[in-house]
């Protein structure tokens, strides 16, 4: 089950004040996330006019919410043009006409879920998503601030949030769960912290990592994310894909014109349907042997030979055949060092 991830605000009368000194000699600097902001200690005349205890009190507030900010308890507007995108992307472009639909929506009602963003490791003065791209990138069209929740995280948190966010609200297809997991073991993530971020177990994410490394790249970016078909049909587009010519009718294919002008999920059945016309044109030829016996079946496909027997015609002859490879492997062998 997914871990739900939760922010709570702070209550107005415990928000900070909006105004900001410059740090003297006499002003405490409390660095909040990489943002500097000030307490102002007070001066001889205003310890007049105050209470010992209301002095204290604003401090204990200030303490309160610098450790709430550190923890990524507080929302906060950012600029969504200090944010990058994370380093490993999860989803698949989504289509012009899918990315308005979610920018008014935005519009319309505002933004009722933040984002969380951690400080960019490599630039000091930036932030890095980890879940809520699309929701800044709204933001980034619509030109106003995101609300955000700043945490420091490390890479293999920032994955786990990344993977257990979209989790929790299955929204990423098949390919782009399959497609993440392997980008995150390119980056040497183990494969404790993959299963953490897409909340599966061993055998499903061997499963996902198989079908986005068996397939060519290219193939899954021209397809895209196919909502309509799960690992089912991604398992069998993956054996339609094991000979080489088929790898490469299948390149040649989703890169013409035509092609890239379908849907998404009109492009994944177009491409298995026509790996699967072209496999079924694959004839087998028998041999034959001196007496006329049907003794077995041989179709070649690329660089495959397949051979295949029946027992109704020749009896055990198959597995006589497999009992007998490695003499027969030897003859070769010789026969080949021989030419």
């Amino acid at each position: 089950m997914a871990r739900k991830i939760s922010f709570d605000a702070p209550d107005a009368e415990t928000a900070p004040s909006s105004e900001e000194t410059h740090p003297t000699p006499t002003q405490k600097v409390r660095p909040l996330l990489g943002i500097e902001r000030t307490i102002r200690q007070p001066s001889a005349v205003g310890a007049i006019s105050q209470s010992l205890g209301g002095i204290a009190e604003r401090v204990k507030r200030a303490d309160q919410i610098e450790q709430k900010l550190i923890e990524g308890q507080v929302v906060v507007e950012l600029d969504p043009a200090l944010i990058d995108n994370s380093f490993v992307p999860d989803r698949m472009e989504a289509t012009e006409a899918q990315n308005a639909e979610f920018r008014e929506i935005i519009r319309r009602h505002g933004q009722s879920v933040p984002i969380l963003v951690r400080p960019n490791p490599s630039n000091a003065e930036r932030y890095q998503v980890a879940f809520g791209h699309r929701r800044l990138r709204a933001a980034r069209e619509l030109g106003v601030k995101v609300r955000a929740v700043v945490r420091s995280l490390s890479d293999e948190e920032l994955v786990v949030a990344q993977g257990q966010e979209n989790s929790s609200r299955t929204d990423l297809t098949f390919i782009e769960r399959a497609r993440f997991a392997a980008r995150l073991e390119d980056r040497k993530f183990s494969r404790e912290t993959i299963m953490s971020a897409l909340n599966v177990d061993k055998a499903a994410l061997s499963r996902l990592i198989s079908v986005a490394t068996r397939i060519p790249q290219a193939v899954i970016e021209a397809i895209g994310p196919a909502p309509a078909f799960g690992r089912v049909r991604w398992q069998e587009l993956t054996e339609l894909l094991e000979d080489e010519g088929a790898r490469s009718r299948a390149l040649s294919f989703v890169a013409e014109p035509a092609f890239a002008e379908m849907d998404t999920d009109a492009r994944f059945e177009k491409l298995a349907h026509a790996l699967k016309t072209k496999t079924q044109r694959v004839r087998s030829e028998p041999w034959v042997t001196d007496d006329g016996t049907h003794a077995a079946r041989v179709s070649r496909s690329g660089k495959k030979l397949t051979l295949m027997f029946d027992d109704r015609v020749a009896p055990h002859f198959g597995e006589f055949v497999r009992e007998n490879l490695q003499a027969l492997y030897v003859q070769y062998k010789a026969s080949s060092s021989s030419t």
